[in-house]
């Protein structure tokens, strides 16, 4: 194993960039369920108005690398670009329809077994994990296992929500796992804009078959879209990757799922949604399981993350 490289101390300005990072992604779940607009749609226009961010930035400095990935030798890798599309675009299908059927606290716990799966993954990719993973794996279902059943008794469209939010944790991990064969190769800058551009046409073609409105939103819905474009897409992850320079990826990983309290708190305020108190031992508890998955698997020598922290700012799946 290859010893951790030198980083200078962390200074106050990685402190607040990292303040501003947890907050920005705690408020992706809220914004989703304040929008007064279908879930499909609204991931729809947060993938679409990324790609108008990003698409023209990428274009003009990543061309030779777009026509590798093309007619190049990198057309296995535009493969799994695509491929992350696709499963990014079933992540956003899932889990944003569970914030609206469910409790924001729940909804984001739930997502936040992306690390479960990732390490499920790497093991039917013939990897060996450590015991250490295999417990929080199985304290983290417990916590699960709890926190759906607080809301199965509460009523139906919970329990269907917390199933949602669970599949799109799957998703997300699938998504990762292409990501990074993508992006051993590839610059993020170029992976983010074929795979938003790919969800986005995904989810287009979903919306259209399904009859879903695309426009005649009030004001609000519209600024709740902008806030998920500015806040959880590029400003998020972007100072989570600012802070790589003094903080290691596993910490940042770690951190990632204060999005889970730091949601439930911003839902609390904002919409008025207190955690059940039935559920709030299992999300406690799956929380503490993905922490151990995330830090076991890191002793190991493997990255097993929440999310894939991106080489320039353009943030990925919440």
């Amino acid at each position: 194993m290859s010893p951790a490289p030198y980083r200078p101390p962390v200074d106050a300005l990685t402190l607040s960039a990292l303040v501003l990072a947890v907050t920005a992604v705690s408020s992706s779940a809220p914004l989703v369920a304040f929008a007064a607009a279908p879930a499909l749609a609204v991931a729809l226009w947060r993938n679409l108005l990324s790609v108008a961010v990003l698409g023209p930035f990428s274009l003009a400095r990543r061309r030779a690398e777009f026509r590798t990935l093309i007619v190049g030798a990198g057309r296995r890798e535009g493969l799994y670009c695509v491929l992350s599309g696709v499963a990014l675009a079933a992540h956003f299908a899932t889990w944003m329809p569970s914030v609206q059927l469910t409790t924001v606290a729940a909804a984001t716990a739930l997502v936040a077994t992306q690390p479960v799966w990732q390490g499920l993954i790497a093991r039917w990719q013939g990897r060996r994990l450590p015991p250490a993973v295999w417990a929080g794996i199985a304290v983290a279902v417990l916590g699960a296992v709890l926190a759906t059943g607080a809301d199965f008794a509460v009523s139906g469209r919970a329990f269907a929500g917390d199933l949602l939010a669970v599949a799109g944790g799957l998703f997300v991990a699938i998504y990762t796992a292409f990501g990074e064969r993508a992006r051993a190769t590839i610059s993020t800058t170029t992976y983010t804009t074929i795979c938003y551009g790919v969800c986005a046409a995904v989810l287009l073609v979903v919306c259209l078959l399904g009859g879903i409105r695309l426009h005649g939103y009030p004001p609000g819905t519209w600024l709740a879209i902008l806030g998920l474009v500015a806040g959880a897409q590029l400003l998020g992850h972007s100072m989570f990757n600012y802070a790589l320079h003094r903080v290691s990826a596993t910490t940042v990983s770690v951190l990632i799922l204060l999005e889970a309290p730091g949601a439930a708190l911003i839902a609390w305020v904002w919409l008025g949604q207190l955690p059940r108190p039935l559920a709030l031992p299992g999300l406690a508890l799956l929380l503490a399981g993905v922490a151990v998955v995330v830090l076991g698997g890191a002793r190991a020598g493997r990255r097993i993350e929440p999310v894939p922290v991106p080489a320039d700012p353009a943030p990925l799946a919440d």
